[in-house]
C-alpha cells in the first residue's frame, strides 16, 4: 500500500532536517491558504460596498421605491461593516503567517484613497527627534532634505473641568461701601452647571434618546458623579428657559403656505400600567417648491389620539394640509371653518401601499426561500404600482422648482397619467366586489379623489407625506431606548426639545453646538431679537462671523 512512499532515514540528523522541511512546507501552506482567504475576505467586503452604494445611489436617484429601502439601506451598511472587520482580521492574519515563511508572497489590501481631513480642525506638530550622525559613516555633518509627514485623525477625550467665577469686593476708605461687580447670569439657578454641560445633557437625552439613568452612569465612570435628580432638575430648567424659542419656533411654522402632518404613538407610564400616548409633528418645508423660508418642524404631545388635538393645534391655521385620511382632520376641511379654509393634499405615498403589498415580487421570493406562505400577486395592483410610480418620476425631475414650473409640467406631463389612472382603477374596481382588497384599496383614493389630485392644480403640493414621516423617525427610533415617557408633562418637554433639535437638524445645525451657544447667551439676550437664536438666524450670524476672520 505504501511502496511508492520514501523510506524515512534513519539517522537522527537526517530525521531532524527532513522534519524542518516539513514544517517549512506546513508553515508556506498554511501562509498561503491564508493569503487566499484575505483575499477573498477582500473581495466580499469589495461587493458588499458597491452593493451598498449602488443602494444609496437608487435611493438619492429614484427616491424611495418600495417601503423597505431605507431598511435594505442599513442592513447593507450593517453587513459591509461585519466583512471590512473580517477583512482587516484576515489580512492581519495573512501578514503574520506570512512573516514565517521565505517564500509566500505577502498580501496587502488595496484601500480607496483616504479622504483629507477637514481644514477647520487644529493641527498638532509632533517632530520625531531626527539623527544626528550618518548611519552610513557616522559623520555628524548632516544637512535636511525635506521631511515626510503622516497625518492621524485622533479625539481628545472629554475633558471636565470646574470654572471658578471670582467676583472681588472692594470697601470704600471714604464711605466704607462696599463694591463687587454683580454675578453672571446662568441658564439655570444656581448655574451648578455650565451652557456646554446643559446642552450635552439635553441634547443626549432628547436628540440621541439616552435617559438620565444612562448618562448618568457614564459620567460617574468618568469620575464625575452626578445625581440623577440633579440632572432632572437642569433638564426642567432648559425647557423653561428655552420655552420663549418654541414658541418663536410655532409661530414660525404655522406661518407656512403649506404643512406636513402626522403622529405616531408615544408609551406612557401610567398607574400598574403603559398607556399609549401620541405625538404629532407639523413640518413646514418650501424647499420641494423653491421657497426661501427656513424648514421647521413642530410637535405636540396628547394622551390619545383624540380628533380635537390637531383640531387644537391647527385652531389658527389656514393654509394647505398634507396628512393622511386620519377622522379627527375632517373638521378642519370644513368650508365654514374660522378663521379660514385648510385645504387638504392627501399622500400618494399611503395610496400606494395596499396596491404594493399585493405586488411585491421580492417580498414573495423571500418567503418561498423561507417555506412560508406566498402572497397572491395581483397583476392589477402591478400596474397601478407602475402609474403612481411614474407620477413619481415626474415629480424628481422637478423637485426644487417654483411653484409655476412644478404646476405647468404637472399639468403637461402628470394630469393625463393621473386621468388615465382614475379610468383603469375605475374599470377594474366594478369587476370586484365591494369586499375585495384592491377594490378597498381604489375606494379609499375615489373618495379622496379631490385631495389626490390637488398637486395638479398648485405647485406647492407634494405627492407625498414623507417630508413628516422623516421627522417622526427618530421618535420611533428612540422608543427603543427610553422606552415610555415617565408622565403627560414629561412627554410635552420632549416635545417642546424634540421641536427645537429636529428643527435645528434640517437646517444642517448642529443641535448640541447650538444649544450650549443659546443657553450661554439667552439669560442677556434682548427679548425684541430673541429670533436671532433660532437654528437659522444662528447659523448664519455665525458663518458671517467665520467669514470675517477669514477676511
Amino acid at each position: 500500500m505504501h511502496a511508492n512512499r520514501d523510506p524515512a532515514p534513519d539517522d537522527i540528523a537526517a530525521l531532524k532536517e527532513a522534519l524542518t522541511v516539513e514544517r517549512a512546507k506546513g508553515l508556506e501552506i498554511a501562509a498561503e491558504l491564508a493569503v487566499a482567504r484575505a483575499k477573498a475576505s477582500e473581495d466580499e467586503a469589495l461587493i458588499a460596498q458597491q452593493r451598498l452604494q449602488i443602494a444609496k445611489l437608487k435611493h438619492q436617484i429614484y427616491g424611495q421605491r418600495s417601503e423597505r429601502s431605507s431598511r435594505l439601506i442599513e442592513q447593507l451598511a450593517l453587513t459591509f461593516e461585519e466583512l471590512e472587520a473580517d477583512a482587516i482580521e484576515d489580512e492581519l492574519a495573512a501578514e503574520r503567517a506570512v512573516a514565517k515563511t521565505t517564500t509566500v508572497r505577502g498580501f496587502t489590501r488595496k484601500r480607496p484613497e483616504r479622504q483629507t481631513f477637514p481644514e477647520h480642525l487644529p493641527r498638532e506638530r509632533v517632530v520625531i527627534d531626527p539623527p544626528t550622525a550618518c548611519e552610513c559613516c557616522g559623520s555628524n555633518r548632516l544637512r535636511k532634505l525635506g521631511e515626510d509627514v503622516t497625518r492621524t485623525l485622533e479625539v481628545v477625550p472629554r475633558q471636565w473641568k470646574v470654572i471658578e467665577t471670582v467676583r472681588e469686593k472692594f470697601s470704600c476708605r471714604d464711605c466704607e461701601k462696599i463694591s463687587q461687580p454683580p454675578a453672571p447670569f446662568h441658564a439655570i439657578a444656581r448655574g451648578w452647571a455650565g451652557p456646554s454641560l446643559l446642552a450635552m445633557i439635553v441634547f443626549e437625552k432628547f436628540g440621541q434618546h439616552q435617559p438620565l439613568n444612562r448618562q448618568a452612569e457614564r459620567y460617574a465612570l468618568e469620575g464625575v458623579p452626578i445625581a440623577l435628580s440633579t440632572m432632572a432638575d437642569a433638564v426642567g430648567a432648559c425647557c423653561t428657559v428655552l420655552e420663549p424659542l418654541s414658541r418663536l419656533l410655532e409661530a414660525h411654522v404655522m406661518a407656512a403656505e403649506r404643512l406636513h402632518g402626522d403622529d405616531t404613538t408615544v408609551p406612557v407610564l401610567a398607574l400598574g400600567k403603559c398607556d399609549v400616548a401620541r405625538c404629532w409633528v407639523y413640518v413646514k418645508d418650501d424647499r420641494p417648491f423653491g421657497g426661501s423660508d427656513p424648514p421647521a418642524a413642530m410637535f405636540y404631545y396628547s394622551r390619545d389620539r383624540s380628533g380635537e388635538h390637531p383640531q387644537a393645534h391647527l385652531a389658527n391655521y389656514t393654509g394647505i394640509l398634507q396628512a393622511d385620511a386620519f377622522g379627527g382632520y375632517i373638521k378642519l376641511y370644513e368650508p365654514a371653518r374660522s378663521p379660514g379654509l385648510i385645504r387638504e393634499a392627501a399622500c400618494w405615498v399611503h395610496a400606494r401601499r395596499p396596491f404594493f403589498a399585493m405586488a411585491d415580487l421580492e417580498e414573495n421570493a423571500r418567503r418561498k426561500a423561507a417555506g412560508k406562505k406566498e402572497i397572491v400577486i395581483s397583476p392589477v395592483a402591478m400596474e397601478i404600482v407602475r402609474r403612481i410610480d411614474a407620477l413619481f418620476e415626474i415629480e424628481r425631475s422637478i423637485n426644487g422648482q417654483n411653484a409655476d414650473q412644478r404646476r405647468a409640467v404637472r399639468q403637461a406631463q402628470s394630469a393625463p397619467l393621473v386621468a388615465d389612472l382614475e379610468a383603469y382603477m375605475r374599470e377594474q374596481c366594478a369587476k370586484l366586489s365591494r369586499g375585495h382588497d384592491l377594490a378597498k384599496a381604489m375606494n379609499y383614493m375615489f373618495k379622496r379623489w379631490t385631495s389626490f389630485t390637488r398637486f395638479l392644480d398648485d405647485g406647492r403640493v407634494c405627492l407625498s407625506n414623507n417630508a413628516a414621516e422623516r421627522a417622526l423617525r427618530g421618535i420611533a427610533l428612540g422608543r427603543k431606548s427610553w422606552l415610555f415617557c415617565g408622565s403627560d408633562r414629561g412627554g410635552r418637554r420632549a416635545a417642546a426639545m424634540y421641536s427645537l433639535i429636529v428643527s435645528a437638524k434640517m437646517n444642517a445645525v448642529d443641535p448640541q453646538a447650538w444649544l450650549a451657544d443659546v443657553l450661554a447667551r439667552i439669560a442677556t439676550h434682548p427679548a425684541h431679537r430673541l429670533d436671532e437664536l433660532l437654528p437659522w438666524n444662528w447659523k448664519t450670524a455665525q458663518q458671517q462671523g467665520l467669514a470675517a476672520q477669514a477676511a
